[in-house]
């Protein structure tokens, strides 16, 4: 099974623990989809914005002196849009119900977000360092202690 196939299963079996879900997509740092379990939305449009938010939150987190980015929850009228750190080339995101439980919500996103991690950074370490093009390189700077 591909890597991108893994991810995707991961996504499938979030949903699955978290019905509250209405959407889950696994992004590149720069914005680019790896993979979806969305229907409602524009999986390009909100990976792209996904990465914009995550540029935002990680000057926000060094300029605040709180360490390197870990999470970013949006509340909005219609439910939450819930940002997860996935290793240090992805990211997690996740569409939920305003009715969803969101310590639950964070559990199982930054779990999911470690899985992702795992099988996106793997993968990008497996490459040799000179086929990976720029947009596939990782941008995000681990956490720090």
């Amino acid at each position: 099974m591909t890597a991108e196939a893994e991810v995707l299963e991961e996504l499938k079996r979030l949903r699955a623990r978290l019905p509250q879900l209405s959407g889950a997509l696994a992004a590149s740092v720069d914005g680019l989809v790896v993979a979806q379990d969305a229907e409602t939305v524009e999986a390009e449009t909100v990976a792209a914005l996904t990465a914009a938010a995550l540029s935002v939150a990680q000057r926000l987190s060094d300029a605040t002196r709180q360490g390197g980015f870990r999470e970013l929850l949006v509340h909005g009228e219609h439910g939450y849009v819930a940002t997860y750190a996935a290793g240090r080339a992805a990211v997690l995101l996740l569409l939920a119900e305003p009715r969803t439980n969101v310590g639950r919500l964070h559990l199982e996103g930054r779990r999911a977000g470690a899985r992702i991690g795992e099988l996106v950074d793997g993968v990008l370490e497996r490459m040799p360092r000179q086929q990976l093009s720029p947009i596939s390189r990782p941008m995000m700077r681990p956490p720090r202690p």
